[in-house]
């Protein structure tokens, strides 16, 4: 209509909103089919979800507390402007590279009698709802701190959830949970509180309608990180850190400058799970921090430590490690734990010039240390404190340093999330990248940090090494990265391993139960612009070669993806395009072998295909095949997968 702004790429359109009685509020997503309707509920202000009809979420409520009070009751909403947005942007190290955004965004004005209480910021796609609360300053008050948010999610009746419980604080691994790195549970009754703790984010659901997917976006060292803590039956709420994160340091509280918003509270729905692997909207909300310091690049790497533990942080052994990569056309070597003292600085400086001679580079392994965990590995006391962060960035661009791995976080307090966003501040300044490992989940941060790769917060592929009962249920726990944690963030997993074997000699230690084809599978299901597989320089041998070759080409950016088939801890088959070409890719956990009649337009009618499958005994090979009107039939055992590449 009129009132027409363009804000760089973003572009706002003035509109109306739907008033359903006085006290109620009705707002569509562009295409119509989504519905949120607000209401000030006599003073408790409350929202509910409906898709195409079909309620999604019951009315749940919305509030935020602060030390100038409860601003969740004798709340009332007097003036509402309605608009519709749009953006247009690229992001190379997501699900999808190029993104158009839009969705009708409400900003809501709440009052406490005659002053304002706090602005609700709505947005919907259609595919997503998000809002958020703008804190405003008054004559008297120019800064809050806020204790805890009324947010609240409630479920209808009959919805079972899949959910990862929150750890308690200082648990673990010396002392370094909460790290997300718990398991999840499957259709589930609501009801429970995970271990007492909640549930860390994301957190999916299975509605009588469909699905939702809740998580959230946006946080920085201006907020805490926040989880999902039941309420009672069907009813979910925001719940801030535990006391007990940080041994005990910091409140669990955000100290804000006003004006002020909260991160984005998101909620993805869909009839079926394609929203879900599909939605965007944890970058869609946010916008980058800081330029990037230079013009950072992607790419698989290799990782000794997954196969040989501690004892291969050796200068032999990564320098082997450097020849394979190099032999793989890898970009890079992650050197984890203990390189400090069993290299050393000037042998690590020789194994980047090595490196550099054969075109790999390096990312290096630190313990993000402060008084949070009992953790031994070193390097210690380097990223925790702002001048001896500085000295070791600038040593390590001096050195020719690609990245690091930072590890042993465990808390989600304002403080910690300062340390993150100061730790991707300063190596962006050095032009080095950063991976996260022991860590929260990532919030909207590969748009906000252009130096920030990934997060492990899931857990992921060590724990094959350590137990049997992982590698026995490591389908499964594909099958559910990919429609939960994965959706969200980029994730590192660490894995697509082909030894038989969590060992370097391949004959001894945990057996893997999964086939060289489900590997491969993996390698395109799990996304992060940066890879560093669990191979091994003995799967050039050992290891067919079809399977070495599509290790060699499978790319780790990807320009589109697309959910095919799949159920939360059963099997997952999703599709993804890089340029030209699509990789779609198949795993299966259950007993049964899944068959399916897979439709594939974006291949063409009669493409011909490189199909990599599984016998019923997990022997892969690999095969052309010609699609018979743009179908094919797949069909995927117990711990097995399928890969199809054309184009």
């Amino acid at each position: 209509m009129v009132n027409k702004l363009s804000l760089g790429l973003v572009t706002i359109v003035m509109l109306g909103s739907t008033q359903i009685r006085a006290d109620e509020r009705q707002f569509n997503s562009p295409d119509g089919n989504l519905v949120v309707t607000l209401s000030d509920n006599g003073g408790t202000p409350t929202y509910s979800v409906a898709l195409g009809g079909t309620t999604m979420l019951m009315p749940s409520q919305l509030g935020i507390t602060t030390d100038d009070g409860d601003l969740g009751i004798g709340i009332r909403l007097r003036d509402v402007e309605t608009r519709t947005v749009t953006d247009d942007y690229t992001l190379a190290t997501i699900k999808q590279s190029n993104i158009h955004y839009e969705a009708t965004e409400a900003l809501c004005h709440f009052y406490r009698g005659e002053a304002p209480a706090f602005d609700l910021q709505l947005r919907i796609s259609n595919r997503d709802v998000a809002f958020r609360y703008r804190l405003l300053p008054t004559r008297n008050r120019r800064v809050a701190v806020v204790s805890a948010e009324a947010t609240s999610f409630t479920m209808p009746e009959g919805t079972t959830t899949f959910l990862c419980p929150q750890a308690k604080p200082m648990g673990g691994f010396a002392r370094t949970s909460p790290s997300y790195e718990t398991s999840y549970s499957y259709d589930q009754p609501t009801g429970s509180n995970g271990w007492g703790e909640g549930y860390t984010f994301p957190c999916l659901f299975r509605t009588p309608g469909g699905w939702v997917l809740l998580s959230e976006t946006g946080t920085d060292g201006n907020y805490v990180a926040c989880r999902l803590m039941n309420n009672g039956a069907a009813a979910y709420r925001i719940g801030f850190p535990q006391q007990g994160e940080m041994n005990g340091v910091g409140t669990t509280t955000a100290a804000v400058s006003l004006p002020a918003t909260t991160p984005w509270r998101t909620i993805t729905v869909g009839t079926t799970l394609a929203p879900i692997v599909e939605t965007t909207v944890p970058w869609d909300l946010v916008q980058p921090k800081y330029a990037a310091g230079r013009d950072y690049t992607y790419g698989k790497g290799t990782w000794s430590w997954i196969i040989g533990m501690d004892s291969s942080c050796n200068f032999d052994e990564q320098r082997r490690y450097i020849d394979f990569a190099a032999a793989m056309g890898y970009r890079s070597v992650l050197i984890d734990a203990l390189w400090d003292v069993q290299i050393g600085r000037e042998r690590i400086a020789e194994l980047a010039r090595y490196g550099r001679e054969k075109g790999v580079g390096l990312f290096l392994w630190y313990n993000s240390n402060g008084s949070w965990n009992d953790a031994p590995q070193s390097p210690l006391g380097k990223m925790d404190r702002s001048s001896a962060r500085r000295a070791e960035m600038r040593w390590m661009q001096e050195t020719g340093i690609l990245g690091i791995k930072v590890d042993f976080f465990g808390g989600d307090k304002q403080p910690m999330m300062q340390l993150y966003e100061d730790i991707l501040t300063d190596a962006n300044e050095f032009g080095i990248q950063v991976i996260f490992h022991g860590c929260t989940l990532p919030r909207g941060w590969e748009r906000m940090f252009p130096n920030y790769v990934a997060s492990e917060a899931v857990l992921a592929s060590e724990n094959m090494h350590f137990g049997q009962g992982a590698c026995d249920g490591e389908a499964r726990a594909a099958a559910t990265h990919t429609f939960i944690r994965n959706t969200v963030g980029s994730m590192d997993f660490g894995g697509s391993t082909l030894n038989k074997r969590y060992n370097a000699d391949n004959l001894t230690g945990t057996v893997r139960r999964t086939s060289d084809v489900y590997a491969l599978a993996t390698a395109v299901l799990f996304q992060s612009s940066v890879q560093h597989f669990a191979l091994a320089p003995n799967n050039l041998t050992d290891a067919p070669a079809w399977a070495i070759d599509f290790m060699r080409a499978v790319p780790t950016t990807w320009d589109e993806v697309r959910y095919l088939d799949g159920y939360p801890g059963r099997y997952a088959i999703l599709a993804r395009r890089c340029g030209n070409r699509w990789y779609i890719a198949g795993i299966n956990a259950q007993d049964e072998t899944v068959v399916a009649k897979l439709e594939l337009p974006m291949l063409g009618k009669s493409a011909v295909v490189n199909v990599y499958a599984d016998d019923a005994k997990l022997n892969g090979s690999l095969r052309e095949q010609k699609l018979r009107s743009g179908r094919i039939n797949v069909s995927i055992p117990k711990n097995g997968g399928v890969v199809i590449v054309g184009e």
